[in-house]
């Protein structure tokens, strides 16, 4: 009678009374010295034969080692059955007890009835209904990434050797998947597919405990090197299947959220959900691929043409701005004439600047040269006028440096691709709204705003009109003054930003000074590129640059070797070129020329025009 109660599921693998009362909320899941951790012989996970060979199906499929030695035993040979039952069970379960701790409570709870009140104070569980916080999101990222860095630890400890702790990290792992996975069917209705990749998942895992037992008995290296490849390629199945899982639970909350956005008619729940979408975006490109195959691109800019929703267009523009960095999300938005919703937002000038900047987001992310894939930029072509015309107004009209940022990047991206746009935006006076934009801090306040303007002054340098055009504007000397931009910050990122531009404000000089006017005014204005190149050799004196600076710098000390070049093709027409013109160009050429072979970045060949021509 004893063994037939412990098989009923209310026992759940404790038959006494004590151990029964420790899953009354009372108890606080074994908050008393007496029961955590089950020391009793009695409730210590039925150490004794009688009770685990009558244990329930609950209990069956729990990592417990008694159940994983008698699984193992059956399919092992004589000696080996013979050798596992000498082992004294509970002396087994205290050896394995220093690494389980944490994980054999999990085994107890988690067959424990657990009433439905507690659930909502469980960090675990998932939330049930159609509402999904972004709380419960995140809790079930954090759960797959504590299982995957079992499995990572698992594979590194396979590969030393180390069967105790392969072991006992396979019954942490195995733990982990059977809580994630019971935890989350309960709470969600999960699809048949699904379903059938959590059975395959569990019977692996169950599968990757017992092997990984089996290797503790036995000092046989033959055995033991099969054993590893057997346990090797179960663990790659478990990885890969864990992931696909993950994936289908991601998409099945992702549906969720997508069906608020398409069927509510509530502001604050599309807001809601737009939010949580966002939230998730930021977690990588790989949920970003999801979130797009799942159609919420789609559903975003159904939202952004209905205006009644006109106060949710730049949450939701950012969102899509934020899953375009994929290829997916550029594809949806091909496919829904996203372009053109673009265009109209941009265009509206009853639309919100907050609006707009955040759609010259999204097509600052679908311009970038980053993308491999250019088929989109076809349809773009078509509203290419009406948005960049957009574009610099918003630059001109900007209230703060973020959206002036925002509209500026998107200018210099489109730039790279079509000499159409660069004739565009001097036919608009571009080069005037820009360099005086420069003069208002509260617009191009960073070095990440004026990587931007000279990126765009750089590429319409390139037509032998915008010349005339910078010098009226007295560009050069601002130009002039980006060479020796320095960050205010010890920010690596804010540090490579300025080396950006002072290297296109080189460049920009370099082709501007094919202009002999353009050529003078530097001179005259002692453009000779000894700031620059002084600045990069006193910041590296003495010590080879980092190998990740290496590439920009080396491009900062070319750009300014060819603006230097320009000069000095030129210095037969510089009027007024006196003594003190040309010690400044020499010690330009020294500075550079020292700087360079010091470091050994460019080869000396590329010093000739300075050596000849100086």
């Amino acid at each position: 009678m004893d063994t037939d109660r412990m098989a009923s599921p209310q026992s759940s693998r404790m038959a006494s009374p004590q151990s029964s009362r420790m899953a009354s909320p009372q108890s606080s899941r074994m908050a008393s010295p007496q029961s955590s951790r089950m020391a009793t012989p009695q409730s210590s996970r039925m150490a004794s034969p009688q009770s685990s060979r009558m244990a329930s199906p609950q209990s069956s499929r729990m990592a417990t080692p008694q159940s994983s030695r008698h699984s193992s035993s059956v399919s092992s040979s004589p000696m080996s059955r013979m050798h596992s039952l000498q082992v004294d069970s509970v002396q087994r379960w205290m050896e394995d007890l220093r690494h389980m701790t944490e994980v054999e409570c999990m085994c107890v709870l988690q067959a424990k009835p657990i009433g439905v009140e507690e659930d909502t104070q469980g960090e675990l569980i998932v939330a049930t209904g159609d509402h999904v916080a972004r709380n419960n999101l995140q809790t079930l990222l954090r759960r797959a990434l504590v299982v995957s860095t079992e499995l990572g630890k698992m594979f590194q400890r396979l590969e030393k050797g180390r069967w105790q702790r392969v072991h006992s990290t396979a019954v942490r792992a195995n733990c982990h998947v059977r809580s994630l996975v019971h935890e989350y069917s309960a709470a969600r209705n999960t699809p048949a597919e699904m379903q059938k990749y959590e059975k395959s998942l569990l019977e692996k895992c169950m599968e990757l405990t017992t092997i990984t037992e089996r290797c503790l008995h036995t000092e046989d290296e033959f055995f033991l090197k099969s054993m590893r490849e057997a346990i090797h390629e179960i663990l790659t199945d478990v990885s890969d299947s864990f992931s696909h899982m993950i994936d289908m639970a991601l998409a099945n909350e992702i549906q969720i959220l997508i069906r608020q956005i398409e069927s509510s008619d509530s502001v604050y729940t599309i807001g809601s959900a737009i939010s949580n979408l966002l939230s998730l975006t930021q977690d990588g490109p790989q949920l970003c691929r999801i979130i797009a195959k799942e159609g919420a691109v789609v559903a975003l800019f159904k939202i952004c043409r209905q205006d009644c929703f006109s106060d949710l267009y730049a949450h939701a523009l950012r969102t899509v701005a934020s899953i375009c960095c994929v290829e997916e999300g550029i594809n949806q938005l091909e496919k829904v004439d996203g372009i053109l919703c673009l265009a109209d937002i941009l265009t509206d000038e009853n639309s919100a600047e907050a609006a707009r900047a955040e759609a010259a987001a999204v097509v600052a992310q679908i311009t970038s040269p980053h993308h491999t894939s250019t088929q989109h930029l076809g349809s773009f072509l078509e509203s290419m006028q009406d948005i960049v015309t957009a574009l610099i107004k918003l630059c001109e009209s900007a209230s703060c440096g973020e959206v002036f940022l925002l509209a500026s990047a998107a200018l210099a991206n489109i730039t790279f691709f079509d000499s159409m746009a660069c004739e565009i935006l001097l036919q608009l006076n571009a080069i005037h709204i820009l360099l005086q934009s420069c003069k208002d801090r509260q617009r191009v306040d960073t070095p990440y705003s004026k990587d931007q303007v000279v990126t765009i002054l750089a590429n319409l340098s390139v037509l032998e009109q915008s010349s005339s055009e910078v010098l009226q504007e007295k560009g050069i000397e601002r130009l002039l003054q980006l060479l020796g931009e320095k960050p205010s910050s010890s920010s690596p990122s804010e540090g490579a930003a300025c080396e950006r531009v002072q290297q296109k404000a080189a460049v920009t000089l370099a082709r501007l000074s094919r202009d002999p006017d353009v050529a003078q005014t530097a001179i005259q204005l002692r453009g000779c590129p000894e700031e620059a190149g002084g600045g990069v050799s006193r910041q590296h004196r003495g010590r080879r640059p980092p190998a990740v600076d290496q590439a920009q710098t080396g491009g900062l000390f070319l750009a300014v070797l060819q603006h230097g070049r320009e000069l000095c093709m030129r210095r037969s027409r510089a009027e007024g070129l006196g003594a003190q013109q040309w010690r400044l160009l020499r010690g330009g050429r020294l500075i550079i020329m020292s700087g360079m072979e010091k470091n050994g970045m460019v080869s000396t060949t590329c010093l000739t025009p300075f050596r000849t021509l100086l």
